[in-house]
């Protein structure tokens, strides 16, 4: 029997996985061929400590330090820009993202492509920075690996009982027994819960689609800082000389292998050229991804109300990336019965028995 088995291989399994090591036997099993192929592969791979609920911005904060420290961390930036018609909105994401205003001839000349007949608002800040997620994920994955924890693909749990002695976990046929089960399963995070007869929390999966143009105007964009709308329904980052457009949606959607919606990607891309004064004639790629939110769209970690031996490591949403250092350790100091330097507001916040 191990000590943990944790149920998928995203950021968000594997970060436990690689804490929960040094406190005992790990197996992790993942469905797909690979680890991090839903939501963790398919990230937009921002750091921004301002971004999501109180107790989100506290586990990012909690969590900068590793990224820095590791040098998963890049300079980007943020920019807000608005028409005259959204005053209200880009004040409220001005507030919300701790922005600072800057002028029209400031933001040309990072952007050169931006409308100026059309944006009359602008605001900056250079703290959100790009992460590696890939390198983030695999160092994770190897320091698991190095204490042991088996991590295991092509895995597709069928069946969860708990008996006497723990639980009997079914994949591909094959029994596992251990002592705690981590539902790390993002998007099927509730039927996992199903499955081993613990009540749903509510995940709702949401779709987001993303597209990948090349660069416009053929220039540099290497420099270039995120842009956004300040309803957020919109924006385009610089990745690889590349170019990414997504229209942000949170469409609703049963856990499956996401891909793309062609109509309101082409809505998203509108958005953005209504704000630029070059055109997007190419996509190159296109791809979506399902972030998976509980009901109060804080994450949910730690015990389950009823079951101690199952714990939740669910509902990361679109920040699974940047908190996944500070959330991984508040699981493992959970299990090791360790201080925790999360303050108690933000520990309440996370706790799976706030649905009870």
């Amino acid at each position: 029997m191990i000590d943990f088995l944790v149920i998928g291989g995203g950021i968000a399994g594997i970060s436990a996985a690689a804490r929960l090591s040094a406190l005992g036997s790990v197996c992790v099993l993942e469905q797909e061929d690979a680890l991090g192929y839903h939501a963790s592969g398919r990230s937009a791979a921002m750091f921004e400590e301002n971004y999501g609920s109180p107790s989100t911005c506290a586990l990012s904060r909690a969590s900068a330090e590793h990224h820095i420290s590791n040098g998963y961390l890049t300079a980007r930036g943020l920019m807000l820009l608005g028409k005259t018609s959204d005053k209200s909105d880009f004040d409220a994401a001005c507030k919300e993202l701790v922005m600072h205003p800057m002028t029209r001839s400031e933001a040309a000349d990072m952007v050169p492509i931006l409308d100026m007949d059309k944006i009359r608002m602008v605001a900056f800040h250079e703290s959100a920075r790009d992460l590696d997620a890939d390198r983030l994920l695999q160092d994770f994955a190897k320091r698991a690996r190095q204490n042991g924890a088996e991590l295991r693909t092509r895995q597709t749990v069928t069946a969860i009982t708990k008996t006497p002695a723990g639980w009997v976990v079914q994949a591909n046929g094959t029994d596992c027994m251990a002592r705690m089960i981590l539902n790390a399963a993002g998007a099927w995070a509730d039927q996992v819960a199903a499955l081993a007869g613990i009540a749903p929390i509510g995940i709702t999966p949401l779709r987001r689609s993303m597209a990948r143009i090349p660069a416009p105007g053929e220039l540099d964009v290497s420099g270039w800082p995120m842009i956004m709308g300040p309803r957020e329904d919109w924006y385009a980052k610089p990745d690889a000389g590349k170019l990414l457009i997504s229209p942000a949606e949170e469409d609703p959607q049963q856990p499956h292998d996401a891909w793309a919606d062609d109509m309101v990607l082409a809505e998203g891309i509108a958005r953005y050229e209504d704000h630029v004064t070059v055109p997007v004639t190419r996509l190159e790629h296109s791809w979506a991804g399902l972030r998976s939110f509980a009901p109060d769209r804080n994450l949910v970690l730690g015990h389950d109300a009823k079951d101690d031996s199952f714990i939740w490591v669910a509902g990361q949403g679109g920040y699974g990336m940047q908190t996944a250092p500070a959330a991984s350790q508040w699981i493992a100091d959970l299990v090791a019965g360790t201080p925790s330097e999360l303050d108690e507001t933000t520990r309440t916040a996370l706790d799976p028995r706030r649905f009870s």
